[in-house]
């Protein structure tokens, strides 16, 4: 290689601005976290990701205490699956901590082949409910992992699971659901992929060719649901995994009341492009809920209120996902209330702060 060529993996610049930084040690408002992981995990990829196996908080006490400096009042723990895992969470962060925590279920996707699988997965999500779940939780594995006895994959608004939709209404609780991924995820893998190094170190996160659906239809899909289920409520994650086309979102939104979005793991997303970013939290202010999808993290909590609340320039979010910095967006203190607990109030039953 030539003397003066450099590697892009050796490329780390230094930005030369000369800024002011305002990092909140806590949020201004009464938090509630309504999209982060709290469970047992012990499998490759959420390792990758938080750096840990095993319960990803492992002691509660101090991950109270945390919680307190933060000003955090609930967080809710998407990890409660199926079952006796239902159960078990239920019972190490609800049960005894009440008033600090949230635990959604899951559905038994083993069993999505079976005859009956969407009225039999509703009837055991009534009793996940009386048991104590205040949600249920559905992973981007719909429509991108799941595969019928064809070996299709199965998408969103597969009918098998309108059942289970529908049961949710009846129980009165929503569906966050994780739909698609960044839409560079589903980019070929080239010189133009703005996310080639994530990618490049999570292959399995690469949902480009064989028989992976494009990501606009896999959000159209999602929305089929939504629009066919008006009586739930659908709590689509990661701004409906479209924070790329705010405009798109905006539009949803508008078109379906029963629909709402999380903040979860797309601040970088939103701040890059802090212009349109600060009108969608004006114009959708009752809509949005607050998420960080990192759990018990004292710096990714004080990103994101710096994210929302200051006016800083051009600053390192934690995360290596594209190249871009991210700015404040400085939201009125009415907007931040509604982000930061009132809309989740509103949404997720038994939730106070």
């Amino acid at each position: 290689m030539p003397e003066n060529d450099l590697l892009l993996k050796d490329f780390r610049p230094h930005s030369a601005l000369q800024l002011e930084e305002h990092v909140p040690e806590r949020a201004k408002f009464p938090v509630i976290d309504a999209h982060n992981h709290l469970g047992y995990h012990d499998f490759i990829i959420l390792p990758f990701y938080y750096g840990q196996k095993g319960w990803l908080m492992p002691d509660i006490e101090k991950g109270i205490e945390l919680m307190d400096e933060l000003n955090i009042r609930v967080v809710v723990n998407l990890d409660g699956a199926f079952g006796d895992q239902t159960k078990i969470n239920i019972e190490r962060y609800k049960v005894p901590y009440p008033d600090r925590f949230a635990v959604f279920c899951g559905l038994d996707w083993d069993k999505v082949n079976e005859p009956g699988f969407g009225e039999m997965q509703a009837k055991k999500l009534e009793g996940e409910v009386i048991a104590g779940a205040q949600g249920l939780k559905i992973w981007n594995s719909l429509g991108l992992r799941y595969r019928d006895e064809n070996g299709r994959l199965i998408m969103p608004d597969d009918p098998r699971l309108d059942p289970v939709w529908q049961a949710a209404g009846e129980q009165g609780i929503p569906v966050l659901i994780h739909t698609a991924d960044p839409v560079a995820f589903f980019w070929p893998l080239d010189e133009t992929n703005e996310r080639w190094e994530e990618l490049h170190d999570i292959p399995d996160a690469h949902w480009y060719g064989k028989d992976y659906p494009r990501h606009i239809d896999l959000i159209e899909s999602l929305l089929q649901v939504v629009e066919k289920h008006s009586g739930t409520t659908f709590i689509a994650a990661h701004v409906l995994s479209y924070a790329e086309n705010l405009k798109y979102v905006g539009n949803a939104l508008d078109r379906y009341s029963n629909l709402y979005v999380d903040t979860g793991e797309r601040i970088g997303e939103l701040c890059r492009q802090p212009y349109s970013a600060w009108q969608f939290m004006i114009d959708y202010q009752d809509r949005i809920l607050f998420g960080v999808d990192i759990p018990n993290d004292r710096r990714t909590y004080q990103t994101y209120f710096r994210a929302l609340e200051t006016m800083d320039e051009y600053f390192d979010y934690g995360r290596k996902q594209g190249r871009y910095a991210i700015y404040g967006l400085h939201l009125p203190d009415d907007v931040l209330e509604k982000v930061y607990h009132l809309n989740a109030m509103k949404v997720i039953p038994g939730l106070s702060i």
